[in-house]
């Protein structure tokens, strides 16, 4: 059994602002109340690690980020690493709250093109409903227009001097089949694809893995890049492909009998929950015995 691990994998640029950002405020700000607008980066772990810093977070699926800053009324309030509009900004200045912006570089790019275009022209968003990313952005004009699939192009209204732009975590394969389709009713529209480079090369490792049984990915199922990772990889012919969070997500009928076990992560997993993995498939690739993983909690910040 040869045990695969696939490079690049786990935190990118941003990820690693956002987290050293959480830890920078509760020193800078020892006595003041911190709390953060929705999940710092979507897993778990990291969410947990800022609490056990003192930091307080506010999240609900049914409420925007908008909505949610009624919710805080002193102190300091970090903007995640998804970004928020500048209503947002706005709204958390005007209730005196002190602002730190753990927004990823790559989001701010895409809001500063949309915003730029929408001075004389339409949007088309490619994204994902509901993610705190695509609520940031299309939030920041009503000239932005979400779509989300292939099925969406034809209800869009009659726009004009049309920008097509994208999430930055979404599949480059499924984002390529969407624009096409925005092309073919929108022949015009100029493209600013703006999948961010952490993302892309994740991926491009995924579909450049030959021979796979079985690809492991490890990250929290409200990963949107990790759960692109798995279904890049089922799509790129791996035969299995899972998406755990730890180790212990393993079971012994998922490898037992494979030749070549691939590992990888999404770019909010912590190392040290990647790097467990790959030590329990190594000794049971040596040993061929099964022992149930036991969990870890890692040292995230």
């Amino acid at each position: 059994m040869e045990i695969i691990s696939v490079v690049p994998r786990g935190y990118c640029q941003g990820v690693i602002r956002a987290i050293r950002t959480a830890g920078n405020t509760i020193r800078q700000y020892p006595d003041r109340p911190v709390t953060m607008l929705g999940m710092i980066v979507h897993n778990r772990y990291v969410v947990e690690a800022c609490r056990n810093l003192g930091i307080r977070f506010v999240e609900d699926p049914a409420k925007t980020r908008l909505e949610l800053l009624d919710m805080i009324d002193e102190g300091v309030v970090i903007f995640t690493a998804h970004g928020v509009s500048d209503d947002v900004r706005k709204k958390a200045e005007a209730k005196g709250l002190t602002v730190v912006d753990a927004s990823c570089a790559d989001v701010l790019k895409t809001h500063t093109i949309v915003k730029d275009h929408c001075r004389h022209g339409d949007v088309i968003y490619i994204g994902k409903k509901n993610h705190p990313e695509s609520e940031g952005t299309v939030s920041l004009s009503p000239r932005v227009h979400l779509i989300t699939n292939t099925d969406d192009v034809d209800a869009l209204p009659q726009l004009h001097n049309i920008l097509i732009t994208t999430q930055t975590t979404l599949s480059i394969l499924d984002t390529e089949k969407i624009i096409q389709a925005c092309l073919r009713r929108f022949p015009d529209a100029v493209i600013s694809e703006e999948i961010c480079s952490a993302t892309r090369v994740r991926q491009e490792a995924v579909m450049n893995l030959k021979n796979c049984d079985v690809l492991f990915v490890v990250g929290d199922p409200r990963s949107n890049n990790s759960s692109q990772l798995r279904t890049i990889a089922l799509n790129s012919g791996i035969p299995q492909a899972y998406l755990i969070e730890t180790v212990q997500d393993i079971r012994e009928d998922m490898i037992r009998e494979k030749e070549r076990i691939a590992v990888t992560s999404g770019s909010s997993t912590p190392n040290a929950l990647t790097a467990q993995v790959i030590r329990f498939l190594k000794e049971y690739a040596e040993t061929g015995i099964w022992k149930q993983p036991e969990a870890i909690t890692p040292e995230i910040l």
